[in-house]
């Protein structure tokens, strides 16, 4: 089994945090990974994305162009790489962002109102979690646990550790989303 997953937004919405989290959770799980950033020519505003593979097998090249899966948490990410998906691929939009709905009827199309949510519980930067949590919950390309082992291994021991635990419930929000009727 293979994930094949591209993460989009503008730069500072944490995307190239939550391809990192994807892909550690996947070593967590002794698979395969493969994490591959790409920035605008801009730090903060300008667009960013990565590749992140997951696989049970080996993994040929880093550059995806038939993704199984797309996170966009900003409308110009959806316009270029919903068309990278793969037929019954899964498409996470954050719709409090994204004014559009997706032009594809052949792929699962999940809107999460990720930055309303954010604001909601109080951690307005946690977009990026629930976005994660929702895709990880309806995908199950790694365990829940997984993810969250991952986080507690990457800022666990530094400055951060005080976001691991608002981060997890976070992810939680975003994975109960996808429990319920979401279309």
């Amino acid at each position: 089994m293979e994930d094949r997953v591209i993460l989009a937004g503008f730069g500072g919405q944490g995307v190239m945090t939550i391809g990192q989290l994807l892909a550690y959770a996947g070593l967590e799980e002794d698979k395969n990974v493969s994490w591959m950033p790409s920035y605008g020519p801009e730090q903060r505003g300008g667009t960013a994305n990565c590749h992140v593979l997951v696989s049970d097998g080996p993994i040929g090249s880093p550059v995806i162009t038939e993704a199984t899966g797309v996170i966009v948490m900003n409308r110009p990410s959806l316009e270029k790489f919903e068309s990278y998906l793969v037929p019954k691929g899964i498409l996470v939009i954050d719709s409090t962002l994204i004014d559009v709905k997706a032009s594809r009827n052949d792929v699962e199309t999940i809107y999460v109102p990720a930055d309303e949510i954010a604001g909601d519980i109080g951690n307005p930067k946690a977009a990026n979690m629930i976005m994660l949590g929702a895709y990880v919950r309806r995908t199950g390309v790694v365990k829940m646990e997984s993810l969250f082992n991952a986080l507690e291994h990457v800022w666990g021991s530094t400055s951060k550790k005080r976001f691991v635990q608002p981060n997890i419930e976070a992810m939680k929000k975003g994975a109960e989303l996808v429990a319920q009727p979401v279309r």
